[in-house]
């Protein structure tokens, strides 16, 4: 899944209907943002400790990164504090539109209009440019800390 297709998807949403969109397509815009974000980490944790050269792995490890397990970690600020501002700021806007996904598609109550949406959607966005201009290094050893369980030595 490529994440700025996601993103293109999620503006697109939006335009759907001009004068009142409905709230539909704009509940399925914030969750389709947060999803390019979520993509978006997936593959770069395949990509920095795998690569493409064996699929399966890359498939694997992409698969891997579990919704819960990625925001928990997330906020572990200890943990968070050791990496660059990138990073956590990445950290940051995956938490919030984590929630903001989660109010999107189980909220009765969330009502969404089109400028908070695609604030949203530019959120998403920016969180994607964040991850992918940290170092390679920095970006292997956050994915490290989202998918493999803290054990104390």
């Amino acid at each position: 899944m490529k994440a700025r297709d996601l993103i293109t998807t999620a503006r697109s949403l939006t335009e759907l209907d001009r004068r009142r969109p409905k709230q539909a397509n704009l509940r399925r815009a914030v969750s389709t943002a947060y999803y390019a974000v979520f993509h978006s980490l997936a593959q770069t944790a395949a990509d920095m400790l795998i690569g493409r050269k064996h699929p399966s792995a890359w498939h694997q490890v992409y698969r891997a990164l579990e919704h819960g397990n990625a925001k928990n970690a997330c906020l572990n600020k200890q943990a968070m504090q050791g990496f660059p501002r990138e990073i956590q700021e990445f950290a940051k806007k995956f938490v919030a539109l984590q929630n903001a996904r989660h109010q999107a598609d189980y909220s009765r109550e969330a009502s969404y209009d089109r400028q908070d949406t695609l604030a949203a959607i530019d959120r998403a966005a920016g969180a994607i440019s964040q991850l992918e201009g940290a170092s390679n290094h920095d970006r292997c050893g956050f994915v490290v800390h989202l998918l493999f369980k803290r054990r104390v030595p």
